[in-house]
């Protein structure tokens, strides 16, 4: 699939009073491209993607998905045109079985008129949407698992899952791989790879292994502001970042 340009953030400052948490961030998110967001914490990378989200309205700049500016759009309209995401802590229905959350996240795409006695299992466009879903954020055959007693890596799969219910365009991943083992991350990171190739991803993830191995494009903040921007390997070479972040090793400090 080509590329194209879904998401771009223009000079987008989000001020607190008079800290300044974020201040002129240029990024472009493109279908086909993971786009890694890195810089060690209080860098505003939190700040960044809260605002692409609609979870924090920027102060000035501009957001346009595919040309249409939706800077004042608050999360749930965001959700609505195509922008899905993931949090630092796992938002699941832990009580409910993997394919029950997923189905919830592909109803909230499709409003109907409340039906008092209408059974769940009637919704088959919605069932059908869930178990594609499963299925591609690598959870074939834990339908019936009961999303609370699944592994910490397996919930985040989940999560993902729930995201594409919901037929994001753009998927916002704030850490997704934190509190994995070896294991697990090495499946996050093969979802994260397939997934790429038809959405546009923005990861902020501290797990350089992970980030080197599968990120088109690498955004380096510091202080609010973006440091550098460029291939995996223009940012290892890029004197600004190997000052700042890069030891002797080649691993960020973070």
């Amino acid at each position: 699939m080509d590329n194209q340009i879904l998401l771009t953030a223009s000079n987008i400052t989000k001020k607190y009073g008079g800290l300044v948490a974020n201040q002129d961030v240029n990024l472009v998110l493109e279908r086909g491209k993971l786009h890694a967001l890195l810089g060690p914490n209080g860098a505003g990378k939190s700040t960044c993607i809260n605002m692409l989200s609609g979870d924090a309205m920027p102060t000035s700049g501009k957001i346009e998905f595919l040309g249409q500016d939706i800077t004042q759009y608050k999360a749930a309209q965001r959700s609505q045109v195509g922008i899905g995401r993931s949090y630092q802590r796992t938002n699941i229905f832990p009580q409910f079985t993997v394919l029950e959350n997923v189905r919830l996240a592909a109803q909230s795409r499709k409003q109907e008129a409340a039906k008092i006695f209408k059974k769940a299992s009637s919704l088959i466009w919605a069932i059908e949407k869930a178990h594609l879903s499963i299925e591609e954020a690598g959870l074939r055959g834990r339908d019936t698992s009961i999303a609370g007693l699944m592994s910490h890596g397996e919930q985040r799969q989940l999560e993902i899952a729930m995201v594409l219910a919901t037929d994001a365009q753009v998927f916002l991943l704030d850490e997704p791989l934190a509190g994995m083992g070896s294991d697990e991350s090495e499946k996050m990171v093969n979802v994260l790879k397939k997934l790429r190739e038809t959405k546009a991803i923005l990861l902020v993830e501290h797990d350089m292994d992970a980030v080197f191995a599968v990120a088109d494009v690498i955004t380096v903040m510091v202080n609010g502001q973006v440091l550098a921007s460029g291939s995996p390997g223009q940012i290892k070479n890029n004197a600004a970042v190997q000052e700042a972040y890069l030891g002797q090793e080649g691993s960020f400090h973070v």
